[in-house]
């Protein structure tokens, strides 16, 4: 049986150290209540593994040298509002406020989110860097002047509705995989050590042109597909098909009757040039409201 007499024990420095019970006591519980406070100050780091499932994604990282192709392809200034959609780890929104760009990542995993923000605060970019927990479907992306992605065709196509709602002239740049039926305007491979994932592909949102517009002296019916531009004009002088309409933006071009056609688009309006064998003039045009439209519009 212990009685409250002195003990020698040996401390790990190899120190003999004599104590009684009751000063043992109390040397145990400040040694549990030490290393209770360690324990509460060395919480466990979060450290995301390749390949970890997702909401809609599994997390596979751009490579550094992808994402800083993606930028220079979208030719990101401190002028814009970048977006990340599924943000990760948060390297592209990070690299693009590196470039004095707002940046806003939508990550659906609350771990990821705060491993970003932290990345955020050490990268010295906090200030410019936003991260939110949220399901990249139904983020707002109305106001971003750039989408600085890396998602399946599957997301993309389920996305397309959204990207095409943006304003006429907004980039989205995803690492490799295309959007389905929409034909990239930019495709750049990246040199270096990439060894995966190495194309950076960029699409240019189009204004909407599609349905007929008024000529003063007649009428263009257009038929869009994505950037891609096809259709009739008619004129006192006859018809011809519209061959090689492309819009890039706001910016049209397109070849009839053997004149070149350039404009840009506003809303329901189209002002520029038209050049051919009898010179070169303005042209306008002025979009006509579509039959359902106009209905709805007397009946309300």
């Amino acid at each position: 049986m212990l009685t409250n007499r002195s003990l020698f024990f040996i401390l790990p420095s190899a120190r003999f150290v004599r104590c009684s019970l009751s000063g043992l006591a109390a040397l145990v519980a400040v040694a549990l209540a030490a290393g209770s406070a360690a324990a509460q100050q060395a919480p466990t780091v979060f450290e995301p593994q390749v390949g970890q499932a997702g909401k809609d994604v599994v997390w596979v990282p751009s490579d550094d040298l992808v994402v800083q192709k993606m930028l220079d392809v979208a030719k990101i200034t401190p002028q814009d509002f970048v977006i990340d959609l599924g943000s990760g780890d948060g390297r592209n929104v990070i690299a693009a406020a590196r470039r004095g760009a707002r940046a806003l990542g939508v990550e659906y995993n609350p771990q990821m989110v705060e491993l970003s923000r932290q990345n955020a605060l050490k990268a010295g970019v906090s200030d410019r860097a936003t991260f939110v927990e949220g399901d990249m479907y139904e983020a707002d992306i109305s106001q971003a002047t750039a989408l600085i992605l890396f998602l399946l065709p599957g997301n993309l196509e389920k996305l397309t509705p959204r990207f095409l709602d943006m304003k006429p002239g907004s980039r989205i740049v995803d690492n490799s995989f295309a959007i389905p039926g929409w034909q990239a305007d930019v495709t750049e491979q990246v040199d270096g050590e990439c060894q995966t994932w190495c194309t950076a592909l960029m699409w240019i949102v189009p204004a909407k042109v599609h349905g007929t517009w008024r000529l003063p002296d007649g009428e263009i019916v257009f038929d869009q597909k994505f950037q891609m531009v096809s259709g009739t004009i008619k004129t006192v002088s006859g018809s011809a098909p519209i061959e090689n309409g492309r819009l890039r933006g706001e910016e049209i071009t397109f070849v009839a009757g053997g004149n070149h056609y350039t404009g840009r688009v506003s809303g329901d309006t189209i002002e520029g040039r038209v050049s051919g064998s009898g010179g070169e003039r303005a042209w306008s045009a002025t979009r006509l409201p579509h039959p359902l439209e106009d209905m709805n519009a007397r009946t309300e």
